[in-house]
């Protein structure tokens, strides 16, 4: 690593403070296994949603605040180029999202030389319901799983494992799981908190043990969590202070003492 200056370290888990458009740039090139990211999807605005049946509104941060199309795609493609830097030649990248963005996020990999290996749908056990009663419930997420677009790449996939996991069937890409449950918010709670089911999947399925993965927007640090449990390494970027702060109280407070 170039000078990286780590908000937390504890072993092999790392976070550190900053924009992670400057922070990728510090990071060693062709150094990680495994990136997974849960970017903004710019979807905050005077709209309403429901969460634990009570109307709220879609005003998940500023980070988060509606952008030009243009102005989306061209930071997409931003992230997404730094990321392809630092990931070693047979590495992957996970990206999770809506509707909201997943689209630009999908033309950005092409774009940016990766080859996508599957879209993944997640779909929710829980979801919301629609207040507005004008349109379908929204009970799905994509994650789309990449590999750089290159002849050699041979990229990893723990193919037994997942069918072990599947009742020894080939596990499909359509995933069901309920949303983030309330006892992952012990310590706190992140707008867009990702279940530890879910990331415990995807570590699985294209990791190896010792393996380092790194999470351009730590959020809660569910990623973390999930890598330091299964003896992965682990880097974590977040520009807000409380998310490194919840992200260390959820590793330290619950998951490591349990």
């Amino acid at each position: 690593m170039n000078k990286l200056k780590y908000y937390y370290e504890n072993k092999d888990f790392k976070l550190i403070q900053g924009d992670s458009l400057s922070i990728l740039k510090k990071i060693e090139p062709k150094s990680i296994d495994v990136i997974f990211a849960d970017p903004p999807y710019f979807l905050s605005g005077n709209g309403i949603s429901c969460s634990a049946g009570k109307m709220v509104s879609v005003k998940k941060g500023a980070w988060d605040e509606k952008i030009d199309i243009k102005e989306k795609h061209k930071f997409n493609k931003k992230w997404i180029r730094l990321c392809k830097e630092i990931l070693k030649d047979d590495g992957t990248i996970w990206i999770s999202g809506t509707m909201h963005n997943i689209y630009s996020i999908g033309m950005a990999l092409e774009e940016e030389g990766f080859k996508i290996i599957n879209n993944i749908t997640w779909r929710k056990l829980n979801p919301p319901p629609n207040i507005s009663c004008r349109a379908f419930v929204h009970s799905t997420e994509t994650i789309l799983w990449a590999k750089k677009d290159i002849k050699k790449s041979k990229h990893k996939f723990n193919y037994e494992l997942m069918r072990e996991m599947n009742n020894n069937k080939q596990m499909k890409d359509v995933w069901e799981t309920s949303l983030t449950k309330p006892s992952e918010k012990k310590c706190g709670k992140h707008p867009t908190q990702k279940p530890i089911a879910l990331l415990e999947k995807i570590i699985l399925g294209s990791t190896d043990e010792g393996d380092l993965i790194l999470d351009p927007f730590n959020g809660s640090g569910t990623t973390g969590i999930v890598a330091s449990r299964l003896n992965r390494k682990y880097i974590g970027i977040e520009k807000e202070k409380e998310y490194l702060e919840l992200t260390i109280k959820r590793k330290e407070e619950i998951y490591d003492k349990s």
